[in-house]
């Protein structure tokens, strides 16, 4: 991993990714799917997030990633792309680690997202760097069940991520209310979904079948097990 900012690049967006295995990965998709069927359904969801990350202009990618070890797996996976080894005891924790690092490095805009929102539209990214300027402290992108896929920040917050309990419909709302707390300015992106449950898989599978060229690998993956989730 470099240890330098790269010259002109003052932003970073940093993908929150874990190695995707049978049994711990994308478990509440089993059933319909297999365990080794929802652990290659998540890895096209990070293929695909890196082929959309890769394609932002005067952004550096980079990845947070877990387990300890698979640094290999994740250079393989996204060439170019800084890497970090999550570090901290929950979610919360390893989040404030990414941004407060890549903070500490020089970058301007720092932001972190989700591995699992392999249709999420460019331009939700674009303008979250966009809106890192002048007098926003904070950009968030919620998601429809109350997280968010997104978080991007100027300067560090770790309340905003240590402070509030992961995993559950309030994190967008409490992460907002610690942040008028502390006299932030926040702007919301537009909300978008995750993939975390067999309604949300339902809705990829309907969203891809109306916008052709979106997420190939994951559209790849869905084609090939179109009987299945058919059924849903």
């Amino acid at each position: 991993m470099s240890l330098r900012r790269p010259p002109g690049s003052d932003s970073v967006l940093i993908i929150v990714a874990k190695r995707p295995a049978p049994g711990r990965t994308k478990t509440r998709l089993s059933p319909p799917l297999t365990p080794a069927q929802a652990a290659d359904l998540y890895e096209c969801f990070l293929k695909d997030t890196v082929q959309l990350v890769r394609a932002l202009a005067d952004v550096q990618p980079a990845i947070a990633y877990l387990p300890a070890g698979e640094a290999s797996y994740f250079t393989q996976l996204a060439p170019g792309f800084e890497r970090l080894l999550q570090r901290g005891r929950n979610l919360g924790e390893r989040l404030d680690h990414a941004l407060s690092h890549f903070l500490e490095r020089g970058y301007r805009r720092v932001a972190v997202m989700n591995s699992d929102s392999p249709t999420l539209p460019r331009r939700h990214l674009h303008a979250c760097f966009e809106r890192l300027t002048g007098d926003t402290d904070v950009v968030i992108g919620p998601c429809v069940d109350g997280g968010y896929y997104l978080l991007g920040t100027r300067r560090p917050v770790p309340g905003l991520t240590r402070d509030v309990s992961m995993s559950t419909p309030r994190v967008t709302a409490d992460t907002l209310a610690l942040a008028a707390e502390q006299a932030l300015s926040v702007q919301l992106l537009p909300p978008w979904y995750d993939v975390d449950d067999v309604q949300a898989l339902s809705r990829l599978a309907a969203d891809l079948a109306n916008r052709p060229g979106v997420a190939r690998h994951t559209r790849r993956f869905i084609e090939h097990h179109r009987r299945l989730l058919e059924s849903l």
